[in-house]
């Protein structure tokens, strides 16, 4: 009998581990068709929406966030639309792209953020980010269409544009792993 129930407890054990999703996950799916190149993307992170949201919208702590960012700032918010300012430099492998952006973002409260590039280093790009949270984790659905101004972003475009999502994504998950567990161990 004890046999049985050690059995039973071992494969319940078992059970728990393969239900658990990954800490996280990331996938990244660049391709290019002409100039524009068109990126799909997954980030699923084991936080709560509000810890993902935090993240996704602090625009005046991102050069925190994200290693690429010199500048990002709220030049407005007019309730859930948001003019922002941003100003980096991109890496890939050896080379460097000074990037610069004002984006209208329009939020849609814990559910999506829409953005439109304004004007910047970028002939254009939309984006638009889905965040559904499913018991343990948030799951992000990112879209975008970019056009680069430049033969070179052109010339090294999905690639290197898969690269910079996958190593941003990586990041906003590490931070918002970072304020889940702040959060968590916080006297309630």
């Amino acid at each position: 009998m004890l046999r049985i129930l050690l059995a039973l407890a071992l494969l319940m054990a078992c059970i728990g581990q393969a239900a658990r999703l990954p800490e996280t996950a990331v996938t990244v799916n660049a391709t290019q068709l002409g100039e524009t190149i068109t990126v799909d993307a997954t980030l699923i992170v084991a936080v709560s929406l509000e810890t993902a949201w935090e993240v996704l919208t602090d625009f005046d702590h991102m050069t925190a966030i994200l290693g690429n960012l010199t500048t990002s700032e709220v030049l407005s918010r007019h309730g859930n639309l948001w003019l922002i300012r941003q100003k980096g430099v991109a890496k890939y492998g050896f080379l460097s792209f000074p990037f610069e952006s004002e984006r209208e973002i329009r939020l849609e409260p814990m559910k999506q953020i829409l953005a439109r590039n304004l004007s910047g280093t970028l002939k254009r790009m939309d984006s638009e980010a889905h965040l559904v949270f499913n018991e343990q984790a948030v799951q992000l659905r990112y879209h975008a269409e970019i056009v680069p101004d430049s033969l070179l972003g052109r010339f090294f475009g999905a690639s290197f544009v898969h690269h910079e999502v996958e190593e941003q994504f990586m990041k906003m998950a590490a931070e918002m792993r970072r304020r889940e567990a702040l959060a968590q161990s916080a006297p309630r």
